[in-house]
């Protein structure tokens, strides 16, 4: 399997959890390389529902190494909360099968009361944040005031680092007109965390090192999707880091020349949560989505917005990528629909465009410029080969990736691991 990247090439949720899982069984380690506890990823096995935050869904699985690398933010209270809750499923999660970055940043109370705050200031203008303080925190890292998991477990220098840095954000919170933070509070909260994660902590990037050097499969995964991507997403409605396969790298500390392959997954349709552009949205096949009870977010639990499928924007991912290999996930959401429709070129202002534009002000106006397929109004979730797939379905997987422009190896029907299929 070698080093392989796994990207989401539309605006996230597109199913990474479930083909991390799926690929897994061929990697010796797992790392989640940006974002923070603002993504969920949802892994169904057998009858049970696993939502992961920050631990990479490669838990699920024994004798493999999951790391949560240097570009991550992280939350640790709200690790210590996602690790009682796998304990309570069963799930073995020790410093044997789990590293934490000591460079990783820290999220604190303050970076969710301005993310909040600025959400709130910013009206009709929102980006749609889940309000978990991850771009605050990202914030701090670039301005170089930032936490790590290095100063936490740090039992003398914490204390001292933590009051000068809650006496400046509580000023800026209460002109902001919040509550202040308490001191003790907050050192006792990520005291007790800081105890708990200690053991977990270390330098991941001489770990990686020695694994590439020894040649173990390596699974490198994100956050989020690549139009939320801080470079290359539909800016300023982005999250803030780098969620395209180059974040992978410096998020990890494994150099390009380590990585062999990336895959981008994507649904067989397009979402995003949150505000901004999508110009395939379509209120009819959102609303049979969500009456199916289908694309609700595994962290927030907001409806997604939905639509057809962007064949624009999944190139634009192949480009921006490098994606070698394509998984398409949640086919059987479009089992019952007679037509299915493409979004194949943007037409703005009098002209077409084959390209996504930068300006979100300009994608905004964009209409889509459709391309018509039949549909297979068939039940697909209980097929297991490709060759038994009805063939207008086939043809349709087929269509849209040619349209992306990389090769589809992986097809998923349903979200349980034998609901896949490799082509």
């Amino acid at each position: 399997m070698a080093n392989v990247i796994l990207v989401g090439a539309q605006w996230g949720d597109e199913g990474k959890g479930k083909i991390i899982d799926v690929l897994t069984e061929k990697s010796e380690i797992v790392v989640r390389t940006q974002g923070g506890n603002n993504a969920g990823h949802t892994v169904y096995l057998g009858k049970d529902k696993y939502v992961l935050h920050l631990i990479p869904s490669g838990i699920l699985r024994k004798d493999k190494v999951c790391v949560i690398a240097n570009g991550v933010v992280l939350d640790p209270v709200g690790l210590v909360k996602e690790l009682d809750g796998l304990s309570a499923l069963g799930v073995s999660v020790t410093p044997s099968n789990l590293q934490i970055s000591e460079t990783a940043h820290v999220v604190f109370p303050w970076h969710r009361e301005l993310d909040g705050a600025r959400e709130v200031k910013k009206g009709n203008d929102r980006i749609g944040t889940t309000k978990r303080g991850i771009g605050p925190t990202y914030g701090d890292k670039a301005a170089r005031v930032g936490f790590r998991m290095i100063d936490l477990i740090h039992r003398e220098r914490f204390p001292v680092k933590l009051r000068e840095r809650l006496i400046e954000n509580n000023e800026v919170i209460e002109s902001l007109g919040g509550t202040p933070l308490n001191y003790e509070t907050v050192l006792a909260e990520y005291t007790i965390a800081a105890d708990r994660l200690r053991p977990f902590v270390t330098n991941t990037v001489v770990y990686l090192y020695e694994a590439t050097r020894r040649g173990a499969n390596i699974l490198f995964e994100g956050a989020q999707g690549t139009f939320l991507d801080l470079d290359h997403g539909t800016y300023p409605y982005v999250t803030s880091s780098n969620t395209t396969s180059g974040g992978a790298c410096t998020g990890s500390g494994v150099p390009p020349n380590r990585m062999d392959r990336v895959m981008g997954v994507l649904k067989a349709y397009t979402t995003r949560v949150g505000e901004g552009p999508l110009p395939s949205e379509n209120s009819e096949i959102s609303d049979m989505l969500h009456g199916m009870g289908r694309e609700f977010g595994a962290t927030t639990g907001r409806a997604r917005r939905c639509g057809w499928f962007d064949a624009v924007a999944t190139r634009h991912a192949t480009m921006v990528n490098g994606i070698d290999e394509l998984a398409i996930t949640n086919v059987d959401g479009l089992d019952t629909l007679k037509t299915l429709r493409v979004c194949v070129a943007y037409k703005v202002d009098g002209r077409v465009l084959r390209h996504m534009p930068n300006d979100c002000e300009v994608l905004a106006r964009c209409e889509p410029i459709w391309e018509v397929f039949p549909g297979w109004e068939t039940p697909t979730d209980q097929i297991t080969s490709w060759g038994d797939l009805p063939v207008n379905c086939r043809h349709y997987l087929l269509s849209i990736s040619q349209m992306t422009g990389a090769r589809l190896t992986i097809t998923s029907v349903g979200p349980a691991r034998e609901q896949t299929m490799f082509l």
